[in-house]
């Protein structure tokens, strides 16, 4: 094709087209108003008993109480807004990812323009860092290579063939495709290409078709929670309307009977329950993010403690993303790049380094020849195989009849001229004539290296003393200088990372768009169990049903996947019951990230569109960060649970003590004062204090929990009930004897109000650990609980002491021996607890945190 002659599309006809079939861009969702999204926020059943007891506490003048959970209502609508907002960020990013400017013809006159105006049939030109517009068919190629690592995960660039006007375009992945793909980068070389898909047409638009449709889904905790919260709403609402009905009958005062009916409302509802979810999640993402990981999705800090599968991106996760030369083949000896010491390469090799920096670019983009330029800097730095002042005669680029480049260089001291060349093995074997022994040596060689998952290039050099230079880089006479082996190096700390996974009950998956040799060989390295098996995506994609689940269930080598075959992946390991985790940095792994229910981004290096749909995002790309992050979800899982256990068992007494006087005609011993006082100690003790809890020795030594676990066990359940079974008794066993011995109503309040805080105390205390001893629980420190213990105490005593407050709760003063007997039931209640936690033992399937 003669390229000097093409005109490109008329600027009438990109127009015609861009309005017939829209601008180069991809199209995102119609987001929602943030009214719709506040209603639909405020009828989750959480939010309605916030609300609900939002309005208790208005009616009963508690501004203070009400505008607490006013608050809370406000801030999980702001985090709801900042989820719905995620999916349009993803888009824009991808929209900024596929429209860089782009250089076309038009008219016969080259000119740049903005990537969104690139029309269908445009003619482009491409030059080394570019990014390409839009999917295009390659009619003119000088030496070109594309990087598509981050649409196919493979880690070397691609080379690129010329188009022969019929083949149907296909899927990215693979060298001599006559195709370059939008959001590609030129790594070499020049081309020509004529656009043939643009926007939502192009493999990178498929992509954000995927993310576009893939929904979060909401965690098992959020499930439970608001299932747990509604059971107790109806209960709440029932008992409310018996004791009001049965103080109005007994005691013929409607009046007492509404008061009654609404102390024991307010203590039923379990409004520390949202609000714990609340504070934990927002804490825990503090602590996640002072070690290096930020939370972009509040509630995935659940899934994070339970995750079953960590699904991992070879390309820049495992491994650096950077080529590096690994071996080194030359006269019939192999050497291994990293066994030896620096700067210590043996002179055999000397030459087979010295020549391939030669036939490279000086200021090179493509990795391959980076890592040439790398290891000649440390080793041969000081040496006389640098050469630094020679002069390029003339390049002969990579073609498909040769695969291989030679560079020609004409160095002062020298009359000959220098010849190197690097390229396929099998292309340089050629070029140096070999005997059919020696090629055959090379080739296996070759072959040997290549099953361990290297790059290979082999090496050749030459001199030439003639005026004229030949046509063709066949015609010089070259000298074999050996075999190159190159490869993305593993991250340090990544081998012992996942060998944490393993003692954690994680199961490790990579999966990349690499070849599989390359995948087994890095699996290898980071000592992956079952690294010798490796599924392929064409292989996947035509598995069905129980074939695909049962795959999925054994293989840990997922290898050539693309981006659907990722987003399949994820599926079915989720219909196994799996809780996956999905670690990503490529525009290919964005559609998984957002489908895993945890989609764990590189900051650094990722792309725009990875970090915008992962819920974890890596700030600073250190992969055992991934580990520190699971270790805090398993501790933030294991303090709910604990405090989910206290609340349960303080509502028992707190209610219990609005119910039973009046069923029994006692006096009233606790008003809607009270109780909110009370709910003033559970609601730091159990948002505070245990959100500060340490983590548990064993965190990482145990399985995740199950993923078909109910969130609040039953036996979670049983104990807490229990433990405020014990505690209720106790403070039944105060209040009577207060009123036994003849003191009066306020005096037998008195008694009952303040066991009440000490027992809360307790169990506070008793909750602390259900796997730690009396002992080791005392000796750990947890900063909240001297301010807990401390301020409770200080308030308690004001209202005991101070007239007006003791006169607004009703209470009588206490005297030294009546402050003792209610201290000791707090320790009762506290030593009961934890013998009830001992005797019903959490099975290893609920303790899993």
């Amino acid at each position: 094709m003669d390229i000097s002659t093409l005109t490109g599309l008329s600027e009438t006809e990109a127009a015609n087209r861009l309005q017939l079939e829209g601008y180069n861009e991809l199209p995102s969702a119609r987001p929602r108003g943030i009214l719709a999204i506040a209603i639909e926020v405020v009828r989750e059943p959480m939010i309605l008993l916030l609300l609900a007891s939002g309005t208790v506490y208005v009616l009963l003048g508690d501004l203070q109480e009400a505008l607490v959970l006013l608050g809370s209502i406000f801030l999980v609508i702001g985090i709801t807004l900042y989820q719905e907002s995620k999916t349009e960020r993803a888009l824009d990013a991808l929209r900024q990812l596929s429209s860089p400017r782009a250089l076309v013809i038009r008219d016969g006159i080259r000119k740049r323009i903005a990537g969104r105006e690139v029309a269908r049939g445009d003619t482009i030109i491409l030059n080394e860092g570019d990014r390409v517009p839009a999917d295009a068919a390659v009619i003119h190629s000088e030496n070109l290579s594309a990087d598509e690592s981050l649409l196919t995960g493979e880690s070397a660039p691609v080379r690129k063939s010329v188009w022969d006007g019929q083949s149907p375009r296909v899927a990215p992945g693979g060298d001599d495709l006559p195709f370059v793909y939008s959001g590609a980068l030129i790594t070499q070389g020049q081309g020509m290409a004529v656009v043939q898909q643009t926007g939502v047409h192009t493999e990178l638009g498929k992509i954000g078709k995927a993310i576009l449709t893939v929904e979060p889904e909401r965690t098992r905790l959020q499930l439970e929670t608001g299932r747990v919260v509604r059971i107790f709403a109806l209960v709440g609402v029932a008992l409310c309307i018996l004791v009001a009905a049965l103080y109005a009958v007994t005691r013929g005062s409607w009046l007492g009977g509404i008061l009654a009916g609404l102390t024991l409302s307010i203590a039923m509802v379990p409004e520390e329950i949202p609000v714990v979810l609340t504070v934990f999640f927002a804490l825990g993402a503090w602590r996640i993010s002072r070690q290096h990981v930020l939370t972009r999705r509040i509630p995935v800090i659940e899934a994070l403690g339970s995750a079953t599968v960590l699904c991992v991106d070879k390309t820049g996760t495992l491994t650096m993303n950077r080529m590096s030369v690994s071996r080194l083949c030359a006269n019939g000896e192999v050497y291994e790049v990293d066994q030896l010491a620096h700067g210590a390469l043996p002179e055999a090799v000397h030459e087979a380094i010295e020549y391939g920096v030669l036939a490279s670019k000086s200021d090179p983009f493509d990795p391959m020849e980076k890592a040439f330029h790398d290891l000649a800097q440390q080793s041969l730095r000081d040496t006389e195989h640098v050469h630094s002042g020679w002069q390029l005669v003339r390049e002969y680029a990579f073609s498909q009849t040769i695969l291989a480049v030679t560079r020609v260089w004409r160095a002062p001291d020298r009359d000959e001229l220098v010849i190197a060349s690097k390229g396929a093995p099998e292309a340089i074997a050629d070029l140096c004539h070999l005997d059919e022994s020696s090629l055959r040596e090379v080739l296996q060689q070759a072959d040997s290296m290549a099953d361990d998952g290297l790059r290979v290039l082999a090496v050749a050099s030459g001199h030439y003393s003639q005026r004229e230079l030949p046509e063709t880089h066949h015609d010089f006479d070259f000298k074999f200088e050996g075999l190159v082996g190159l490869a993305d190096p593993v991250r340090p700390g990544v081998v012992e990372a996942i060998q944490e996974c393993y003692s954690a009950g994680i199961r490790v998956v990579i999966i990349t768009g690499d070849y599989p040799a390359t995948a087994r060989s890095v699996a290898r390295q980071v000592r992956l169990r079952g690294a010798e098996i490796a599924v392929t995506g064409p292989e996947l994609e035509h598995m069905i049903g129980t074939e695909l689940t049962s795959c999925v269930a054994r293989v840990n080598v997922f290898a050539r996947v693309t981006p659907q075959t990722k987003l399949r992946l994820i599926t079915g390991l989720k219909a196994n019951g799996e809780i996956t985790a999905m670690t990503g940095d490529g525009v290919n792994d964005a559609p998984a990230l957002k489908a895993a229910h945890i989609g764990i981004a590189m900051g650094g290096r990722g792309a725009d569109v990875a970090r915008e749909a992962g819920s974890l995002v890596l700030l600073n790309d250190e992969f055992p960060s991934i580990l520190q992050a699971i270790r805090l979800g398993r501790r933030i899982f294991d303090n709910i649970k604990k405090a989910i256990g206290y609340i349960f068992a303080i509502h028992v007494p707190i209610a219990g003590m609005s119910l039973i006087p009046v069923i029994l005609k006692w006096p009233l011993v606790l008003m809607p004062v009270h109780v909110v006082f009370l709910e003033m100690i559970t609601d730091p003790a159990c948002s505070i204090a245990f959100e500060m809890e340490p983590e548990e020795p064993d965190v990482m030594r145990r399985p995740p929990r199950k993923p078909d676990e109910p969130a609040f066990g039953k036996r979670t359940v049983l104990v807490g009930l229990l433990q405020g079974m014990v505690a209720l008794g106790v403070v039944l066993a105060v209040f009577t004897s207060g009123l036994r011995v003849g003191e009066g109503e306020a005096d037998a309040r008195a008694l009952c109000f303040t066991s009440m805080v000490f027992v809360n105390l307790g169990l506070v205390f008793a909750n602390r650990s259900r796997r730690r001893s009396v002992g080791a629980v005392l000796r750990t420190p947890n900063p909240a609980l001297p301010w807990l213990v401390g301020s409770t105490l200080a308030v308690l005593a004001a209202i005991l002491y101070v007239p007006f407050l003791r006169g607004l709760f009703r209470l009588s003063t206490l005297h030294p021996n009546d402050l003792a007997l209610c201290f000791a039931a707090g320790v009762i209640s506290m030593a009961g607890a934890m013998a009830v936690t001992k005797l019903i033992r959490m099975p290893a399937s609920e303790s899993r945190g």
